[in-house]
């Protein structure tokens, strides 16, 4: 076996690490798909002669790549910039594909992607290494330009910020988050503002990121009686609900005449629902849940 051959089966070996390491950093599924590809790239014109442990040097490689698209991400203006939500897996209802349970690994749900979403790259290169993946900092500083001991740092810190956001738990028992989230259509489409309420959180958030011509359009609802309001609002008994598994929970695709329109992701815990994302872009709709809506 030639050396081309050796590093691209020892590449597909670890692929999809390198895209649960990707996810993770850029919050996008084609972002990091085009982080992975461009790690193979890369290592595939690199001599692996002095390589000790090829795992380590792909990740090194792919986290690279990942923290220079996030420098770029930075360097933009709030205009240029796309959706402010990342983007949620979506999948069937059912057992998820080998690649995405690969992805999804360690419950990595919207909630927690919302907050990487707002850590310095550095930051967030540092602890996703460091806390989800065990790098240690010794291979962690030489990507960040520290030494070891400020890269501990860079974690410590971000590892701050993600336990004051108190990312929320969803409920284990996707058979309930189901019931919940079934319920919640009802209750919006019957104008039921107390049974909407009633399976809300006190302290709900909705995040709705992108209507259709306004993409970068975004809002944040909070509170039960805000949220329900939206949902009434919202509710068109001529949308069409595909129901899906949103980074692994109970969610929905939404289509009208055939068309995509809308996903939600829920955050069901001890019977009610404690977030809700909302992605209103039909383009990007039509991109992340392709699976869904090819089924559909």
């Amino acid at each position: 076996m030639d050396d081309s051959q050796w590093i691209a089966d020892r590449f597909e070996e670890h692929r999809a690490r390198l895209r649960a390491v990707a996810y993770r950093m850029l919050g996008s599924v084609a972002d990091t798909d085009d982080a992975v590809q461009d790690a193979w790239v890369r290592a595939s014109r690199a001599g692996t002669s002095e390589v000790d442990n090829i795992g380590a040097w792909l990740t090194t490689i792919v986290a690279r790549v990942c923290l220079n698209m996030l420098r770029a991400r930075k360097t933009r203006s709030a205009a240029q910039l796309g959706a402010g939500l990342p983007d949620p897996v979506v999948t069937p209802e059912g057992q998820l594909p080998p690649e995405e349970e690969a992805l999804l690994a360690d419950s990595v749900g919207l909630a927690l992607q919302v907050v990487l979403d707002t850590l310095a790259p550095a930051e967030r290169l540092a602890f996703v290494l460091h806390d989800m993946f065990d790098l240690p900092f010794e291979e962690i500083a030489p990507m960040v330009g520290r030494s070891p001991e400020a890269a501990r740092q860079l974690a410590s810190r971000a590892r701050r910020r993600v336990k004051g956001a108190d990312v929320p738990a969803p409920d284990p028992d996707l058979g309930r988050q189901r019931r919940v989230v079934d319920a919640f259509f009802a209750a919006a489409r019957a104008g039921d503002f107390a049974t909407l309420v009633a399976l809300l959180d006190p302290d709900v958030i909705l995040r709705v990121d992108g209507l259709a011509g306004r993409p970068r359009r975004s809002a944040t609802f909070r509170g039960a009686d805000a949220v329900a309001r939206q949902a009434r609002l919202g509710a068109n008994p001529a949308a069409e609900l595909h129901p899906a598994l949103v980074n692994g929970a109970a969610g929905v695709v939404i289509t009208l005449q055939g068309r995509p329109h809308a996903v939600m992701a829920f955050t069901v815990a001890g019977g009610r629902i404690l977030e809700i994302d909302a992605f209103g872009d039909p383009e990007r709709v039509s991109r992340v849940a392709a699976a869904v809506l090819a089924e559909g």
